[in-house]
């Protein structure tokens, strides 16, 4: 295999070079070996870029896929340590669902209140955004 130059890392991860170095500076991805005149990394780091990638599209922040590494790269680790925090994503993303539907409910509420003619002033989704009156 070629050497592993940043452009391929991030290539092959599906990222971009500033993604592979903001990661690095997270203490996310390893600083790779200088090897002059190219940094070389080693071919575990497209994995781990993925994992991270993959990680923060189940919703989990930063921080947390930071806790995921962890985990993951002790080998005395346990599911139950996974389990928890993904049971307390879960738990977030659910709670967020909530918040989402309740505000569509708001939303479509207004909108249908609303004859889309007229004057502003009686508009029931404008009315409903200003702030009350003291």
């Amino acid at each position: 295999m070629s050497q592993l130059t940043i452009g391929r890392v991030a290539q092959a991860a599906g990222v971009g070079v500033e993604t592979v170095r903001f990661y690095e500076r997270k203490g996310l991805v390893d600083q790779p070996r200088i090897k002059a005149p190219f940094r070389e990394y080693p071919p575990e780091t497209i994995d781990r870029i993925r994992f991270i990638k993959r990680a923060q599209e189940l919703g989990f922040t930063l921080a947390e896929v930071e806790q995921l590494l962890s985990i993951a790269d002790n080998p005395g680790s346990s599911k139950r340590e996974v389990k928890q925090l993904a049971g307390q994503k879960l738990s977030e993303i659910r709670q967020k669902i909530d918040d989402l539907k309740r505000l569509a409910d708001t939303l479509d509420s207004l909108y249908e209140k609303c004859s889309g003619h007229g004057a502003l002033e009686d508009c029931p989704i404008i009315l409903s955004i200003l702030p009350a009156e003291k």
